[in-house]
């Protein structure tokens, strides 16, 4: 069996920094490898519709600004297959089936389901397709046999159902599906970046993200506004880094080279934080070096995303060819998954032949 990456994103708007270090980045780097013989990066627009029913066009619009944000950041269409989730209707059909194997308590025990509903005060109202969308994200993997989903942690929770409900149907309809392995970022700091508020996490409807588009005037704005240490108000004051979001997205984004090139003063980023920890060190010098960081990061994306931008009818023709080499794969899945289901008439010969015989006895 071949190694197979499913993964994607919600296009509700611009991907900022916490996608890409969080999965954008390991994405570029697994596509490099080489190891994996296919690659499937989805753009998740019938899932976003689940709580966006009543706006479609938001996610019609955003369809593009996440195309462009992937190959802005270095997804290659020769190597990764980009498409479109509404193009593919053999989803739908899996998830219908699926629904079958998956009670409502077990949706209800969710802890990410759980926490999506509190986000979108859905807790009264809950909208069944989004209520359901475990289920559908476990058509997503399936569908494309992924062997890997590269992942955040708040995702942990979906793709154990999604292992379960791979588990259910083999027992019932024998070994169709596979399983997949999750596979979190390797900097732990990447696995939930916080918002610039300090919230927990980066959200677009929290207005807390810094956008992997953004100019360079933005960046600078967000990063100066950041959460800090609210104990650290004089310079000479010892400074906390737990919770202090510059130094985690320090953590994230900083390279050991970067200290020679920005802030030669200090060795490494180890060195930065015992002088912040004893004392001495103001949160906007921390603030600069960030900001520079952030800036040598994110300006070739923004150079290849303006790029991009000069062609919008060839990045829909990417999404195009991609949509149907996904959907032909998908549909080849289907297949399979009738056949164990017995739900496959016409194609079983068997069948017909037996009923054929049968009522020529009678």
């Amino acid at each position: 069996m071949g190694k197979i990456i499913l993964t994607g994103d919600r296009p509700t708007g611009r991907l900022h920094v916490g996608h890409y270090v969080g999965s954008l980045k390991r994405r570029v780097e697994l596509q490099n490898t080489g190891e994996f013989d296919d690659i499937f990066i989805m753009i998740a627009d019938a899932q976003a519709l689940t709580d966006n029913a009543d706006n479609p066009e938001k996610v019609r619009q955003n369809i593009i600004e996440v195309a462009l944000d992937y190959l802005a950041c270095g997804l290659d269409p020769e190597k990764s297959t980009l498409f479109i989730q509404s193009q593919i209707p053999e989803l739908c059909e899996l998830s219908f089936y699926y629904m079958n194997l998956v009670t409502v308590s077990r949706l209800q025990r969710n802890p990410t389901v759980k926490t999506e509903i509190q986000m979108r005060n859905f807790e009264a109202s809950i909208p069944v397709g989004f209520f359901t969308y475990p289920i559908s994200q476990a058509a997503d993997i399936t569908a494309f046999k992924a062997t890997t989903v590269p992942v955040g942690e708040d995702q942990l929770p979906m793709l154990e159902q999604t292992k379960e409900i791979v588990r259910k149907f083999n027992s019932v309809y024998g070994e169709t599906l596979v399983e997949p392995e999750i596979l979190l970022p390797d900097n732990e700091a990447c696995q939930r970046l916080p918002g610039t508020d300090g919230k927990a996490k980066m959200s677009k409807s929290l207005h807390n993200c810094i956008y992997l588009s953004d100019d360079s005037d933005s960046v600078k704005q967000k990063v100066f506004s950041m959460f800090t240490d609210p104990t650290h108000i004089k310079v000479e004051d010892p400074g906390k880094l737990e919770g202090n979001t510059v130094f985690i997205y320090l953590d994230a984004f900083c390279r050991p080279q970067y200290f020679e090139e920005f802030l030669p003063d200090y060795k490494n980023l180890d060195e930065l934080k015992e002088h912040y920890k004893r004392g001495g060190l103001g949160d906007m010098k921390v603030k600069r070096f960030l900001n520079s960081v952030l800036q040598a990061e994110l300006e070739p994306i923004r150079k290849r995303r303006k790029e991009y931008q000069k062609d919008i009818p060839f990045v829909y023709e990417i999404l195009k060819k991609g949509s149907e080499k996904a959907e032909a794969v998908a549909a080849e899945t289907l297949r399979e998954v009738k056949g164990a289901m017995k739900i496959n008439y016409f194609e079983d010969m068997q069948l017909i032949n037996a009923q054929a015989e049968r009522f020529r006895e009678e």
